[in-house]
This record gives structure tokens, sequence and C-alpha cells, in this order.
């Protein structure tokens, strides 16, 4: 059976341990974790390891390694050491380092620190550095370790012009996951960095209900991926306020797609 993740930017006003409490109580099968060190203490990785444990629930993910321009960042190995310490699959890696050089060896320093514990999940976007698929499977080449994959976001995909035949081409073993969401028609440039911006935050669609060729997507990407239902939009938020209700609206969409495509 196919694994379905709620995804932490679901709940972007909600902490990690609520999050996970509420993708229990929806019928998720894993939760992604956000990571905030500012206000991540050894309490935190406890108390949700605790609740991953008895709700039998997975991390499938945890984010943001947000790669900047100058030197490595050790923070970065922080994040790395909570995934692994919570049992999280991958972590979610994004690059403002506009040196592709430079984020292949800060993703090559990443992957050394994992030590094949976790998966190093570099995420292509317009208002990163790393703007497009092509450019990210050239950054996966050069680093050129088992621990670093990729992460396909049909919204990312289909905003830098990438198609379900770009990800049918890639490797398999890049894509231990993908992130699942849809959206409406495109109605502005593309060149617009707030647009973007805007719509990836706060104006994504329930899978089924917009534009996006998840079908096709869906036959592209390996059989049975976990998917990391990454539904970030300011009028779900306002419409269910309270986590768990948000959760199982996304997540009745997403079953009712699922069971179209079979």
């Amino acid at each position: 059976m196919q694994t379905l993740s709620l995804a932490a930017g679901v709940l972007p006003d909600h902490t990690p341990q609520t999050t996970a409490r509420a993708a229990a109580a929806a019928g998720y099968d894993a939760t992604g974790v956000w990571v905030d060190l500012d206000n991540w203490t050894a309490g935190t990785t406890r108390e949700l390891k605790t609740i991953l444990a008895e709700n039998a629930l997975a991390a499938l993910d945890i984010e943001v390694v947000w790669l900047m321009p100058g030197p490595f960042d050790d923070k970065h190995r922080r994040i790395i050491d909570i995934g692994r310490e919570i049992g999280a699959a991958n972590v979610l890696c994004v690059s403002s380092d506009p040196d592709d050089g430079a984020t292949a060896a800060k993703l090559a320093a990443l992957c050394e620190h994992a030590a094949g514990d976790i998966r190093i999940a570099l995420e292509f976007a317009l208002f990163t550095e790393v703007k497009t698929i092509g450019q990210a499977s050239s950054i996966l080449r050069a680093v050129g370790d088992p621990a670093m994959a990729m992460l396909i976001d049909p919204l990312h995909l289909a905003r830098s012009g990438g198609t379900p035949a770009d990800v049918a081409a890639l490797p398999p073993a890049w894509l231990p996951y993908a992130q699942f969401c849809d959206a409406e028609p495109l109605t502005f440039d593309t060149s617009d960095r707030a647009a973007i911006i805007a719509e990836a935050v706060d104006r994504r669609r329930h899978i089924g209900d917009g534009v996006l060729p998840l079908r096709e997507l869906a036959t592209a990407l390996p059989r049975d991926i976990p998917l990391s239902i990454e539904l970030r939009s300011k009028a779900l938020r306002d419409r269910h306020p309270d986590p768990v209700a948000r959760a199982r609206a996304v997540l009745a969409a997403t079953r009712q797609f699922l069971r179209q495509e079979s």
C-alpha cells in the first residue's frame, strides 16, 4: 500500500508534535517534521519520538536545510542529527547558493554526515537557485553519493517548465519519495519571484481540483512511491482551523484521487 504523509506545510501554524498527532488521528501513515532550531530542544525530540512510537507513525521527512551562499553552515548537521534520532527517512534541502559547484559540495558534506542513515533530498523551485529538474539532476550527478536524492513537487515541476516525462527519465534510485498537490491554471509571470512564493505557500489546491498533470506524474514516478501531501493553502487554513479536520480534508481528497487513479 502506498505510504501517505502529512507534509509539515499543511499545518504551518502548529508545532511538529501537533502535526504528528493530527496525522495519526486523520489516518496518515507518516508525517513531515518542520524543525525550528531556535525553539527545538531535547525535550521536543523526546516528545515527538513518543508520539511517533505510540501511533506507529513514520517520519517521512524533516525540513528544511536551506543552503546559503558562503561557508557551509554547521547547524545543518544538527537538523540531520534530529532527523536521525526521530527516525526520519529523508531531509528536505533547498539552495539559495547561486554557485552550483558550491551547492554540490555542501550537499556532499551533508551526505557524509548522514552516513547512510537518512537520504538528503534536493528540491528545485523557481524561488531558489536550483530552479529546474535539469539543474538539480546535474547537481546530483556532481555529488555522486547514494545518499543524495531529488524531491519532486508537481507545482514546482510545472512552474519551472518540467514535465512528467522528465521525471520518468530520472534514475528511480534518486526518488525515495515525492510531494503531491494540485494548482490553478497559471495566471502570472513565472519570473515574478514573489508571485511564485505566494502561490507555493498560500494557493495550492486539493489533489484533483486543479490542472496539474498528476495522473501522468503518478505514472512517471516509481510505483507505490511514498507521497508527502504538500497542500499549503490559506483557504484551507481558514476553512479548517482545527489541525485534525484540516489533515482529514487533505487526506480525503488525496484518497479519492488515488481511488480514481487505480
